[in-house]
C-alpha cells in the first residue's frame, strides 16, 4: 500500500514538472512566433486594400486563369525550394544538437576513466576536464550565439592542448594503467573531434542569396494573391492572410534554426551542465560502495 501511494505521489510530481515545462516552452514558442504572423498578415492584408482600391475588378476578371496558372506554378516552385531549406536547417540542427551531446560523453567517459589512474595524474586530468567544462558555458556558449569567431575559443583550445600534455607525459607502468591510458588516448581524439565538428556547426548559416530568394518569393507569392479578382472583400482578405501567415511561419522556423545555438529553438547546453555537475558531486563506482558496505558489516 505504502509503494503504491509512493509510486503515485512520484509519477503525479513528475508528470506534472514535465507538463509545467512543457507548458512553458509552449507559451514562449507561440509568443514569439505571433509577433512576425500577425505582422505578415497585417502587411499582406493593408497590401490587398491597396490593391483593391486602385486595381479595378473588371481588368482583373478576365486573367484569372492566367494568374490561377502563374501562381500554381510560382508556388509550386517556391514550396520544392522552403521545403529543402527547412530540410537542411533541420539537419544541420539535429547535427549540431548530437555534436554537443557527443563530447559532453566523452567528457564525462574521460573524467571516469581517469579515476584508475594515480593521484597526481587523475587529478590533473580531473582538473583539466572541469576547466574545460567551465570554459565552454560561461564563453564559448554564448560566442556560438552570437557568431563571434573572435578569441572567444582561444580558452578551451588551450586547456585541450594541456590536457593533451598531461596525458601524453604519463607513462604507465601496470598493465591496468597501460590500457586505462589507451582509452583515455582515443577517448581524447574522439572529443578533439567532436569539439570541432561542434564549433563547426555554430558557423554554419544559410548563404545571403539563398535568404534574398526566400524572403522575395514570399513577397511574391503574397502578391500574387491581389491578381485574382474575387467580388468578395472577406474571402480574399481570409485567403491573402492565410498565404501570409502561413509562409511567414515557415520563414520564422528558417531564421530560428538557421543559428542553433541562439533564437527561441536552439541546442540546449543541458548536457555539458550534466558534465559540470557531475565533475562538483562525482558519484563513487558501485563497486567501492559494496565494498565499503561489507566493510562496516
Amino acid at each position: 500500500m505504502w509503494c503504491r501511494w509512493l509510486f503515485r505521489t512520484g509519477a503525479s510530481r513528475f508528470c506534472g514538472s514535465i507538463g509545467g515545462v512543457s507548458a512553458k516552452r509552449t507559451f514562449q514558442t507561440v509568443r514569439a512566433l505571433l509577433r512576425p504572423v500577425l505582422l505578415s498578415i497585417g502587411i499582406g492584408e493593408a497590401g490587398l486594400f491597396v490593391a483593391r482600391n486602385y486595381i479595378s475588378p473588371n481588368v482583373l476578371r478576365d486573367t484569372n486563369d492566367v494568374v490561377g496558372n502563374y501562381l500554381q506554378t510560382l508556388g509550386t516552385i517556391y514550396a520544392v525550394l522552403l521545403a529543402f531549406v527547412v530540410f537542411v536547417v533541420w539537419s544541420q540542427f539535429n547535427d549540431a544538437r548530437n555534436y554537443v551531446e557527443r563530447e559532453a560523453n566523452e567528457l564525462l567517459d574521460l573524467f571516469r576513466t581517469s579515476r584508475g589512474l594515480p593521484a597526481p595524474n587523475r587529478s590533473a586530468i580531473q582538473h583539466h576536464v572541469g576547466k574545460y567544462v567551465d570554459a565552454i558555458l560561461q564563453g564559448e556558449w554564448d560566442a556560438m550565439a552570437k557568431n563571434d569567431d573572435s578569441h572567444a575559443f582561444d580558452e578551451g583550445g588551450a586547456l585541450l592542448d594541456q590536457l593533451w600534455d598531461v596525458v601524453h607525459d604519463f607513462e604507465p607502468n601496470t598493465a591496468c594503467h597501460t590500457a586505462l591510458h589507451a582509452e583515455i588516448l582515443s577517448r581524447f581524439n574522439d572529443l578533439s573531434d567532436a569539439r570541432t565538428n561542434r564549433l563547426t556547426s555554430g558557423q554554419l548559416r544559410i548563404p545571403l542569396a539563398l535568404k534574398i530568394l526566400i524572403y522575395t518569393g514570399a513577397v511574391l507569392t503574397v502578391g500574387s494573391m491581389y491578381l485574382f479578382s474575387i467580388q468578395s472583400w472577406i474571402v480574399h482578405a481570409l485567403m491573402t492572410g492565410a498565404m501570409a501567415g502561413a509562409l511567414s511561419h515557415i520563414l520564422y522556423l528558417i531564421h530560428d534554426l538557421d543559428n542553433c545555438f541562439a533564437g527561441d529553438w536552439q541546442v540546449p547546453r543541458t548536457a555539458f551542465q550534466r558534465v559540470q555537475q557531475f565533475i562538483q558531486n562525482p558519484r563513487e563506482p558501485r563497486l567501492i560502495e559494496l565494498r565499503a558496505q561489507k566493510g562496516e558489516g
